[in-house]
């Protein structure tokens, strides 16, 4: 079992989400529609002694903006984080830069999720995170099974929040 050193001795990762799959749906959706211009494009290249470059270059041009396209959005799918464990919620995102941010939690006070239309089709949705202290709220977007995480998030804070009460008891 590998240690993440970021975590407190006594703290155990529990959820390791990323964002839902369906972001990835409109990237997808435009390249099969740059790769179906370029076979068109292919074919009504007219035959001749350029056409060998033309269709060269079509599918340069195609590969180069397929590649573009999809990489930013999977990349930026596969680099945001969601991690909840005994102690905090962790959000982590970017590509070249990093973000992050920890609530404790001890200081949420809320958990709330909420699911539109497509977000009950495809078993998604926002969850929002209200916390104590000068950011407040955090709103997390495209969470798979969100009811599920709102319900474990929703246990650790009770956990918490017991494991917390017992120590003050404890302390002299």
């Amino acid at each position: 079992m590998t240690v993440d050193p970021s975590l407190t001795q006594d703290e155990h990762l529990v959820l390791l989400l990323h964002p839902h799959w369906k972001t990835l749906i409109r990237p997808l959706a435009v390249a099969a529609l740059v790769i179906v211009i370029a076979l068109v494009a292919e074919v009504l290249i007219p035959p001749g002694s350029a056409a060998g470059a033309g269709r060269l270059a079509v599918g340069v041009i195609a590969i180069l903006v397929l590649m573009v396209w999809l990489m930013v959005p999977v990349l930026r799918w596969r680099t945001t984080t969601y991690e909840l464990t005994t102690r905090r919620l962790r959000v982590r995102s970017g590509i070249l830069t990093r973000r992050g941010r920890d609530i404790p939690l001890a200081r949420i006070n809320d958990v709330s999720f909420e699911k539109g239309l497509l977000d009950r089709l495809f078993g998604s949705g926002r969850l929002v995170v209200e916390s104590a202290g000068e950011h407040g709220q955090i709103v997390l977007t495209e969470i798979p099974h969100v009811q599920q995480v709102q319900a474990r998030l929703f246990q650790l804070v009770e956990s918490e929040q017991r494991r917390l009460g017992r120590e003050q008891r404890n302390q002299p």
